[in-house]
């Protein structure tokens, strides 16, 4: 309880210390010793549009001190935004842990020299023309044959060597926000992204990146892409500015879907309706049949079994009303010519009568 009342506040003391123009971002941790120099390192090149680099930095770790979060190359949330990286700032015997974030315009870092376009104040590695991004390739390292949104400005160069990590204090540079930065101060700030944080966590757990371990040299000090991100992935910038490449063709495919299946099932009501007619059309035509035949003789038989059909048709619509017909012509045919000849014998035989008796 005594650790955690210490630890507000120191919060608080920084807090109320730090000047109004530090209000922008947000101070994360405090601690008394001051982070290593920044080391020196080559930046790869970026690993396909539209990525925006994230310098390398110095963060802290309660129980092994500092640790080096490796520079790499990140998806920017929107088309747009552009990186302020993070700083630490001394202030009140402490220095602070000020986070970065993603805005419209790049905000006060500290004045840090982080090298490759990040020189102190805002950002000269390149900048967004609609949704595309163009790369300077003065001061940022990029592959040609695959990136080609390119152009070339030297007055952002600057080459001091200078490696100091924080702001303030005793060996910190005495950098202070300029008018531009004050106005990105006033900007809608956006926070990491989770490949963002996923790639710190993944630093804080190599022990190879403290600084107690590599004693401020860190091996693997830049990547090309976050650690876990896919070879295959895409920023998310990069969607707008090529949706006539990568959705059309998707969406092409759900469009004929969504046509053909109305198509499809247009066309089986109409199937249906062309066969209903005709199924029931059916056993009207053999239901007049069987009455024709019922004038001879056997009417009762015959009528029962229409009757009975259109009972059977809503149940059944087509087995059951062709069996029934079917079984019963012959039995309602036979007694019809068997009948005929016993009619036409009785007619010749009082002919013959008067014959004899002549």
């Amino acid at each position: 309880m005594k650790k955690f009342i210490k630890v507000f506040a120191i919060a608080c003391a920084v807090c109320f210390a730090a000047p109004q123009l530090y209000a922008q971002v947000s101070v994360s941790l405090t601690v008394r010793t001051a982070p290593p120099a920044l080391p020196v390192y080559v930046q790869p090149e970026p690993p396909a549009d539209n990525y925006i680099w994230q310098p390398g930095y110095w963060a802290y770790d309660d129980a092994d001190g500092y640790y080096w979060v490796p520079g790499v190359w990140v998806a920017p949330p929107n088309p747009g935004l552009y990186w302020t990286p993070a700083y630490w700032g001394y202030s009140g015997g402490f220095y602070g842990f000020h986070v970065g974030y993603w805005g419209p315009h790049v905000g006060f870092y500290g004045g840090i020299n982080y090298g490759y376009g990040y020189s102190g104040y805002g950002y000269g590695g390149g900048r967004w023309e609609g949704n595309q991004f163009r790369y300077n390739t003065a001061v940022v390292r990029v592959n040609r044959t695959i990136i080609h949104n390119t152009y070339i400005d030297r007055t952002v160069i600057r080459n001091n060597n200078d490696r100091r990590s924080f702001n303030g204090g005793r060996g910190g540079v005495t950098a202070r926000p300029r008018p531009q930065d004050r106005v990105a101060m006033k900007d809608r700030h956006i926070q990491p992204t989770p490949s963002q944080v996923s790639h710190q966590q993944a630093a804080r757990s190599d022990r190879s990146s403290f600084a107690k371990v590599n004693h401020g040299r860190p091996g693997n000090a830049a990547v090309g892409r976050p650690v876990g991100e896919r070879k295959d992935a895409r920023p998310a910038a990069a969607r707008p500015a090529n949706a006539a490449r990568a959705e059309k063709p998707n969406a092409a495919r759900p469009a004929r879907s969504q046509r053909a299946e109305p198509a499809q099932r247009a066309a089986r009501p109409a199937a249906a309706d062309r066969a209903r007619p005709q199924q029931k059309a059916e056993p009207r035509q053999r239901a007049v049949r069987p009455t024709r035949a019922e004038q001879p003789g056997v009417a009762p038989r015959r009528a029962e079994q229409p009757r009975v059909q259109p009972q059977r048709a809503p149940q059944q619509r087509v087995a059951p009303q062709r069996a029934p017909v079917q079984r019963a012509a012959p039995p309602q045919r036979a007694p019809v010519q068997r009948a005929a000849p016993p009619q036409r014998a009785p007619q010749a035989r009082p002919q013959q009568r008067p014959e004899h008796h002549r």
